[in-house]
């Protein structure tokens, strides 16, 4: 957990984070948000406020930088010289708040579509005004600024074959429109486009109550829903100041980890169709299906399963569960080997993934790029090792790294990651404690059924809980887990009643996307295809 640690000058902005960076080494800008006080119970400076959260080279030290905007102005400098990361982070918090970023390459909308009017989430926004784009974005305001760049004329430009790919299409792995510039079968400049599934998450947990918001986090990385869950749920208990029992904190991460195996099968399984080979894709996919079996069964869906609680979980293990699971774990070891087998010493695999969309390391930290693209640049970076947490340091399993940060890297990180995930659900199964899956915790915790039917207390609480929500304490939090993808992080403002004044989510697809367009320029459009598949961008993540 983290609250604000500076709150500075908002002229000091960039020479007190110039010198954090350079003097504390603190190289990832992890997120950038505003927080709108217009409504807040306290009186404050101003109305927005700008929260900068960094993390340190170190990967276990993290620092958060609070600074008023004057309201006259809403400008402050854009640190975008210093961090490649700031640069989707500002124009999303200029799209959804109206604040200006000074010296920024291309403050423009990134979620919301152009012709949208206003700044919905400002307090101030009607919740209910919908506004419907009539017309498409050509994109040449970023597209031929970026060509001039790279020394093109305006008579070259013109012999440029111009691209889209997407947002309709398969090889985009979600609504992402790639507009190309190609010079034959080579992209010479990418524009990335996204906001096609932009479905208001942040607006939305404003106007419910904590517990209420669990279900909007499975629709995040839908490929690996309870992660979101446990990474909402683990920032609002923080929050609270509560820890959650033994047995709950094991069973979060059985599941969790069983997520992260799925979200890896489908990522590994995708990629290898884009390759052509579709038999990998049914030996990957046949494990996957009996884990959504398995979850089906315990949480009562199948892809988008609503399964913790603040302060727990919503059921226990049902019985049978642990010959379920050996079952799905055993099916996926099998798989990941039959799948391998076909691919480690096929020449045309190795061809096709080896030295294409090669990231670096100092690449990936200057975009903020965490999770398994970051490790298979040879980065061993996992919050579970650098900032433990539910006891994940008692638990004997690696890092996986990769050495180059190509496609080949990223996709062999993913399958020994599961069989790590494998080893700690093996571990986690053996040392699995007896006991409560819920805090005991009136305020938090909707009481039994027989106490809600039983006496005069039980009844009143439940009305409180389901109408009032969970009073967190008044305050402004960072927390952050390691989700299938890298750092899922929540930024929240509690104003002391039953629903969030703000929810800010640090998706880890953000900020890998932002750089897609960098990685694939310079190579062929097919690898780019291969490129993105093996980057795992998820739309609902970075669309929100």
């Amino acid at each position: 957990m983290l609250k604000c640690d500076l709150l500075i000058d908002s002229k000091d902005i960039k020479s007190t984070i110039s010198k954090l960076k350079n003097e504390k080494d603190y190289t990832i800008l992890l997120d950038i948000t505003i927080i709108d006080y217009l409504k807040f119970p306290d009186i404050t400076p101003s109305r927005f406020a700008v929260v900068y959260i960094l993390r340190d080279a170190s990967f276990k030290n993290q620092i958060s930088i609070k600074t008023y905007i004057d309201d006259n102005t809403l400008e402050v400098d854009s640190l975008c010289y210093l961090y490649s990361a700031a640069n989707w982070a500002e124009r999303e918090a200029y799209d959804q708040y109206g604040i200006r970023f000074k010296g920024h390459p291309n403050l423009k909308r990134v979620l919301n579509h152009h012709q949208f009017v206003g700044h919905p989430l400002r307090k101030d926004y009607e919740i209910t005004k919908g506004q419907i784009c009539t017309h498409t974005e050509d994109l040449m305001d970023e597209m031929n600024p970026l060509l001039k760049q790279k020394g093109y004329t305006p008579e070259d430009i013109d012999d440029l074959m111009l691209l889209n790919v997407g947002p309709s299409h398969p090889a985009s792995h979600g609504t992402i429109r790639n507009f190309v510039a190609m010079e034959g079968e080579t992209i010479t400049a990418c524009v990335t486009e996204i906001g096609y599934l932009h479905r208001g998450f942040e607006k939305a947990c404003e106007n419910h109550t904590y517990s209420q918001v669990i279900p909007y986090t499975d629709r995040l990385n839908y490929c690996s829903a309870i992660l979101n869950n446990i990474g909402y749920s683990k920032a609002v208990e923080e929050m609270l100041n509560i820890d959650i029992t033994a047995r709950a904190k094991m069973i979060r991460i059985i599941i969790g980890e069983l997520s992260r195996i799925i979200d890896h099968l489908v990522c590994n399984a995708a990629n290898m169709v884009d390759l052509g080979g579709l038999t990998n894709f049914w030996y990957l996919f046949a494990p996957r299906d009996m884990a959504y079996d398995l979850l089906s069964k315990l949480t009562g869906a199948r892809l988008t399963n609503t399964y913790t609680r603040i302060g727990g979980l919503e059921f226990d293990l049902y019985k049978g569960f642990d010959e379920d699971l050996a079952n799905v774990l055993k099916e996926t070891e099998i798989a990941i080997d039959d799948a391998l087998s076909l691919i480690a010493h096929n020449k045309i695999f190795l061809d096709r993934t080896q030295d294409v969309g090669v990231i670096k390391a100092d690449f990936a930290l200057q975009h903020g790029i965490t999770g398994p693209n970051l490790r298979a640049t040879g980065i061993a970076h996992d919050l579970r090792k650098d900032k433990p947490y539910y006891g994940y340091e008692n638990f004997d399993f690696d890092i996986v790294i990769g050495s180059h940060g190509d496609v080949y890297d990223r996709m062999m990180c993913r399958f020994e990651e599961m069989r790590q995930s494998i080893k700690i659900i093996r571990q986690a199964m053996k040392e699995l404690p007896s006991g409560a899956i819920n805090v005991n915790a009136p305020g938090i915790l909707l009481p039994s059924k027989k106490d809600v039917y039983g006496n005069i207390e039980g009844l009143m609480n439940q009305f409180k809980l389901t109408f009032e929500g969970i009073k967190v304490p008044k305050g402004e939090y960072y927390s952050s887990t390691e989700a299938a993808n890298g750092e899922l992080g929540f930024f929240i403002v509690s104003d002391g009643s039953g629903k969030p004044y703000k929810v800010k989510c640090r998706p880890p697809c953000f900020y890998s996307l932002a750089a897609f367009s960098k990685i694939v320029e310079g190579g062929m459009l097919a690898d780019a295809v291969v490129t993105m598949a093996s980057m795992n961008f998820i739309a609902g993540e970075f669309d929100r």
